[in-house]
């Protein structure tokens, strides 16, 4: 890898599955790491490969090749489960074990020794990005491009493709703290120890990070995540989301919580701070539903409540007139009884006086008879 430029790995890409036990960063994939970088933790993969002037503080165990490029330096043993390659000026406090073949530099140190299965062939390898192109672009130039997809799918170990742990120029990465300059991503169902330090964060789910987070742009933490730390961006984003736990303070530019999310420190947010509540499949379906219950409620309710609306429309009206000063209704309809009743009441009175009359005159007539009779 060259020593000039940005480097062809442009953020720390954590794989899922990633562990940091007592002293090694364990990896299912392949590691690759940028020139100039400083690795104080043992390193164990599938294939090695590590840049120019890259110091590792503990041993390299690789299922595959290794590949330690010039000026590099391990503290402690090289274990190889297939080839090795190592450049000029390579230093090895411990012993280097190979399985299979050996490239090696000049003025290479091993402080303990070294073993080899096949052959050893003492020259100076070429970067390990370079030989790879060289080989690819001859092949290609040749028209064997059957042969390059063999390389291809033998540098890929076939399907089993698995995300490689990719670790920039000049990274720091100790057992306290892991600081690069470029975005940090991390997979799912890892387990890290140290506190990240990165230009972006975007922690996945599942993950169990001893250590804070720190960006200067947006953090995100994945679902069921717990940071055993404070999160904190000077002026990103910072966003929780559902089931994750964050045993310590946030701080941010903008805040956005999901529901189920739980921070047990202090939030602290210059700018907007959200909660986000998210609805699920089932949830959504028993909100349609009452929804269609309700509507269809509110349609039967319209066609029942129209006619009562009428009704207590016109009862009211009623009742407005009843609560009239006098209340003319009633009276008028006692009024109105009463005339019903009146002429009833009169033809009887006018009887009562006619058979009142006829008695009289009957009397009278019988008082002149008895008299003319004497």
């Amino acid at each position: 890898m060259s020593l000039r430029g940005g480097g062809p790995i442009e953020e720390l890409a954590i794989p899922s599955g990633t562990t940091v036990e007592e002293h090694d960063v364990v990896v299912d994939g392949d590691v690759l790491v940028g020139g100039q970088s400083t690795v104080e933790l043992g390193v164990r993969g599938r294939n090695v490969a590590i840049g120019e002037r890259v110091s590792v503080g503990d041993d390299i165990e690789a299922e595959g090749d290794c590949r330690l490029d010039t000026w590099c330096s391990v503290d402690g043993n090289v274990l190889v489960g297939e080839d090795a390659y190592l450049g000029e000026r390579v230093t090895v406090t411990g012993r280097l074990m190979v399985s299979g073949d050996l490239d090696i530099g000049d003025d290479v140190t091993i402080e303990e020794g070294f073993e080899a299965n096949g052959w050893i062939v003492i020259r100076n390898p070429v970067p390990t990005i370079v030989f790879y192109f060289i080989v690819l672009s001859q092949l290609l130039r040749v028209g064997e491009t059957d042969a390059a997809d063999e390389l291809a799918e033998a540098l890929a170990d076939g399907d089993d493709v698995r995300d490689p742990l990719l670790i920039p120029r000049s990274t720091e990465i100790a057992d306290d703290a892991w600081r690069v300059s470029t975005p940090a991503t991390v997979g799912d169902d890892c387990r890290l120890h140290g506190n990240l330090r990165a230009a972006s964060i975007r922690v996945g789910e599942r993950n169990e990070v001893f250590g804070s987070l720190r960006a200067r742009e947006d953090i995100t933490v994945g679902a069921e995540t717990v940071i055993h730390g404070d999160v904190t961006t000077r002026g990103g984003t910072v966003t929780v989301e559902a089931g994750a736990r964050v045993l310590g303070d946030v701080s941010a530019g903008d805040l956005v919580v999901y529901d189920g999310a739980e921070i047990q420190g202090t939030l602290r947010a210059r700018g907007e701070m959200k909660l986000v509540q998210r609805t699920g499949p089932e949830t959504e379906a028993d909100e349609v539903e009452e929804g269609g219950g309700a509507e269809a409620g509110g349609s039967d309710g319209v066609d029942s409540e129209e006619p009562d609306g009428v009704d207590s429309e016109e009862s009211d009206g009623v009742g407005d007139d009843d609560a009239d000063p006098g209340d003319g209704t009633e009276n008028e309809t006692t009024e109105s009884a009463r005339e019903d009743d009146a002429p009833e009441t009169d033809g009887e009175s006018d009887a009562e006086g006619t058979a009142a009359v006829t008695a009289d005159a009957g009397a009278a007539t019988e008082a002149v008879e008895s008299e003319n009779d004497s």
